[in-house]
C-alpha cells in the first residue's frame, strides 16, 4: 500500500482471488521470531513530536498500514517527517521536525486507523484552517461521537453535518481553549489518549472526567501518560477515571519503539496449538502494552512461559485449558485467545469486552460466525463471547477487513486442515510482514530437528 508516496516495506501479504491457504503445522514448533515495533506507541510518539519542541527521532517504529496514514496524516499538517536509515530488521527510522501552527486547507484520510481518527481529531484545531477527517468506507462506522463532543466543549469548531461520526472538517484557528471536559470513554480509551496527548498545546491545559460504566483497554491509557511523562508532562491522577494535564511544553526527543506484543501474541500461541515452543525476541522487562498480560494470561490456559536474556518463551503444556477471563484490559488480545480457546478441554467465557464490537469489525460476531462456520460452536453474550471447543472443519474464514481476524484463522489452520483466510493482505494494517514471519516459523521448525540430529 502506498499512501501520499510513503509506503511500508514490500510484503507478500497480499492474498490471491482464492485466499490464502493457513499452512499447517506438522510438527511441533521450535522458533525464535522477531516482530516489528508496537503501532499503538509509534502512533503517539508521532503525536508527540508533531507537538514537541524540537526534533525527535524515532527508532524501530512499525511501518505498516495505519503508522503510513499517521505519517501521512502528519505531512498533511505541514510536519516534517523523514525517513532515515535504521538498524533494526524491520526499515528505517523517522525523524519528525514540528511545526507551529499546523496547516489547513487540507484533508486526512484515516484509513482503518482508529488512532488516527481520534488523534488527529485534536490536532486538527491546532491548524490554521480547514482540515477534513474521512476514512476507509469499512471504517466509518467506528465511533467518533464522544470526540466530537468533547472538542467542541474546549473550544474546537467542527462541523459534522449532525452526523456524529466521520467524515467531518475542522476548522481550525491556530490554538485550542482547552479546560474541564467530561467525556464517556466506554467505547474506546483511544478518546482519552487524543485528548491527553494533545492537552499539554491547549491554552488551559486539561481536567478530563470518565463518567460511563467502564473504562475499556486501561494500559493504553497508561502507556498515553508515560509517554508523556518521558516528554516532560506531568499528568495528574487524582482519582479512578480523571486526568489532569497542565500546558507547557513537550519535549523533542529521541525514542526507541517497543515490539508489538500484542502483534506477538499469534506467534506464542501458536506453541500451544502445534506443541513445542516459540520464543519472541526483545521483550521488555517493563512495558505498558495490553500484550505484557500474556505472560499471565498463557500459563492460565496451561503453557509453560519463561523470560531469559531479553526474550519471552512459551512452551506447550499437557494441554489447553478452557477459563473465565476478563479481559477488559487487553480486548484486542481476544481474537488469539478464542482462537487457543478453539482447542482447549473444556469451554471458554470472555468477558468484559464488548468494546471489542466497534473496532474494525464487530469482532465478537465475526470471531463467533467464523468459528461456527468451521463447524465450532462460540455463542455471542452482551459483554463477551461463550465458546465450546467441538471439531473444526476445513473452510474459508472471513478476515472483515480486520488484522486480528486474519491472524485469528491463521492460528486456527495450524491445527485444522484446508483452513483458507479470504484475506490475510489486511494484517498489513498492523504487521505487512505477517505472512512471511508465519511461514519462517514453519520453516524453522523443521528445520530445528534435522539440525539437532547432525552429526
Amino acid at each position: 500500500m502506498t499512501v501520499d508516496g510513503y509506503s511500508p516495506a514490500p510484503s507478500a501479504a497480499e492474498s490471491t482471488g482464492g485466499g490464502w491457504r493457513a499452512p499447517l503445522a506438522p510438527r511441533p514448533l521450535h522458533a525464535s521470531v522477531t516482530v516489528p515495533g508496537s503501532k499503538s506507541l509509534t502512533n503517539r510518539e508521532l503525536i508527540l513530536a508533531a507537538l514537541a519542541d524540537g526534533p525527535s527521532v524515532l527508532s524501530a517504529p512499525l511501518h505498516s498500514d495505519d503508522s503510513v496514514r499517521m505519517v501521512n496524516a502528519l505531512r498533511a499538517l505541514g510536519v516534517g517527517v523523514e525517513l532515515i536509515p535504521g538498524e533494526g530488521p524491520y526499515g528505517d527510522d523517522i525523524e519528525v521536525t514540528p511545526i507551529r501552527p499546523f496547516a489547513g486547507a487540507t484533508t486526512v484520510d484515516s484509513g482503518q486507523a482508529g488512532t488516527v481518527m481520534r488523534f488527529v481529531a485534536a490536532l486538527a484545531g491546532f491548524a490554521e484552517g480547514d482540515v477534513t477527517l474521512t476514512a476507509h468506507e469499512s471504517a466509518l462506522h467506528r465511533p467518533m461521537g464522544v470526540m466530537i463532543s468533547a472538542l467542541r466543549d474546549i473550544g474546537v469548531d467542527i462541523d459534522d453535518g449532525g452526523r456524529w461520526t466521520l467524515p467531518f472538517s475542522v476548522r481550525g484557528h491556530g490554538h485550542i481553549r482547552g479546560g474541564e471536559v467530561t467525556i464517556d470513554a466506554s467505547a474506546s480509551s483511544q478518546f482519552v489518549s487524543g485528548l491527553l496527548l494533545a492537552a499539554p498545546r491547549f491554552d488551559v491545559g486539561l481536567h478530563l472526567h470518565h463518567a460511563g460504566e467502564r473504562l475499556p483497554s486501561i494500559p493504553h491509557i497508561d502507556m498515553t501518560v508515560e509517554a508523556l511523562a518521558h516528554r516532560g508532562v506531568h499528568v495528574e491522577r487524582p482519582s479512578i477515571g480523571e486526568w489532569i494535564v497542565p500546558a507547557g511544553p513537550i519535549r523533542g526527543k529521541d525514542v526507541a519503539i517497543e515490539p508489538d506484543l500484542s502483534n506477538a501474541a499469534p506467534f506464542l500461541a501458536a506453541a500451544m496449538i502445534a506443541g513445542g515452543s516459540v520464543t519472541v525476541t526483545g521483550w521488555p522487562a517493563h512495558s505498558t502494552q495490553p500484550g505484557a498480560m500474556l505472560s499471565d494470561i498463557l500459563p492460565v490456559m496451561g503453557a509453560r512461559v519463561s523470560r531469559r536474556g531479553g526474550a519471552l518463551t512459551v512452551t506447550a503444556g499437557s494441554g489447553i485449558r478452557g477459563v473465565d477471563l476478563d479481559l477488559s484490559a487487553a480486548g484486542e488480545l481476544t481474537p488469539t485467545i478464542f482462537a487457543l480457546a478453539a482447542f482447549a478441554d473444556s469451554p471458554t467465557t470472555l468477558y468484559g469486552i464488548g468494546h471489542i464490537r466497534g473496532h474494525e469489525t464487530d469482532r465478537i460476531a465475526a470471531l463467533v460466525g467464523e468459528l461456527r462456520n468451521l463447524g465450532g460452536e462460540a455463542h455471542e453474550l452482551e459483554d463477551g463471547i461463550r465458546i465450546v471447543p467441538a471439531p473444526l472443519r476445513a473452510g474459508t474464514w472471513r478476515a472483515h477487513h480486520d488484522h486480528r481476524m486474519a491472524t485469528t484463522g491463521a492460528l486456527i489452520g495450524l491445527a485444522v486442515p484446508g483452513v483458507i483466510v479470504d484475506d490475510i493482505g489486511t494484517t498489513a494494517k498492523t504487521m505487512p510482514e505477517f505472512p512471511e514471519i508465519w511461514q519462517r516459523m514453519l520453516d524453522d521448525s523443521a528445520a530445528a530437528p534435522a539440525a539437532a540430529e547432525a552429526p
